[in-house]
């Protein structure tokens, strides 16, 4: 561990479902090796539905359920247009009227959150990730199709291998709003992450957009001292603001920040 990071695991907060891996004997409880299958459920209230959404821990990071997921995951099942919080504020302002809303999710992972904003949204939402992640992301998509389709929504999953401007140009700047949740964890990754967000952010629109319309909302739950880097980096080019912060939890002595970047000129009421 270097010297500058919290003395955290980060495996711990990972939302697995541990309840059937573990170990106890004579009082002592062992952690067994990741169950190579979890679903785990999440009952949106807004639109009286549940999502599903199959875990493969065995698989690595990007295959497991990280706490920022599940605070974009309610911030989404509370959002009205009439609420005046910051992060309803900025969803609003994103959709502009428009319908359907379209998104981008950066490092979607699981697809938990990208599919949650089209199905409550009713928003053409497209998920991304490296290509290995790419098929059990499309499970997820296809597992909860009939919720999203219902919502008036529709989810597509694509390749984006952040930084690479080939990627970068198939994925297009045609969305009103770009989501990502706990994408700062690999320091070698902030570099690669901050050019897409200049490609995504500073760049004209594909659709006749002004420059400047679009947003980034970034979930985050701090991890490690070095992290503090990528953010003195990130508001030298743009505006950052906090739009939401939850509590400590058990497993963290901060809870999950959701940040909002865009170009330094942007307003917001």
């Amino acid at each position: 561990m270097n010297s500058d990071d919290e003395e955290i695991n980060p495996v711990t907060m990972l939302l697995l479902n541990t309840d059937n891996n573990q170990l106890t004997k004579n009082g002592k409880t062992t952690e067994l090796a990741p169950l190579p299958v979890q679903d785990k459920t999440y009952h949106l209230t807004s639109i009286n539905s549940t999502l599903t959404i199959r875990q493969l821990p065995s698989q690595g990071l990007s295959f497991q359920l990280w706490p920022a997921a599940e605070t974009f995951v309610k911030l989404f099942d509370t959002y009205k247009p009439s609420n005046t919080d910051p992060f309803s504020v900025t969803v609003t302002k994103c959709a502009n009227d428009r319908k359907p809303i379209r998104i981008l999710e950066l490092g979607s992972g699981t697809g938990i959150v990208g599919i949650t904003a089209a199905a409550i949204l009713g928003g053409e939402v497209t998920v991304t990730d490296l290509p290995h992640v790419l098929p059990n992301m499309e499970y997820n998509v296809e597992l909860n199709r009939e919720v999203v389709v219902s919502g008036g929504g529709e989810v597509r999953v694509a390749r984006l291998s952040w930084g690479e401007v080939g990627d970068m140009e198939v994925i297009g700047r045609g969305y009103d709003l770009v989501i990502g949740s706990d994408v700062v964890y690999h320091d070698n990754l902030y570099e690669p992450l901050i050019q897409t967000l200049k490609f995504l952010l500073l760049g004209s629109g594909d659709q006749g957009e002004k420059e400047g319309e679009r947003v980034f909302l970034m979930g985050h739950l701090r991890r490690w001292k070095k992290e503090s880097s990528f953010f003195k980096k990130v508001r030298k080019m743009f505006r950052v603001d906090v739009v939401h912060e939850d509590g400590p939890s058990s497993v963290s002595r901060t809870g999950v920040v959701v940040y909002r970047f865009a170009r330094k000129d942007a307003v917001f009421r």
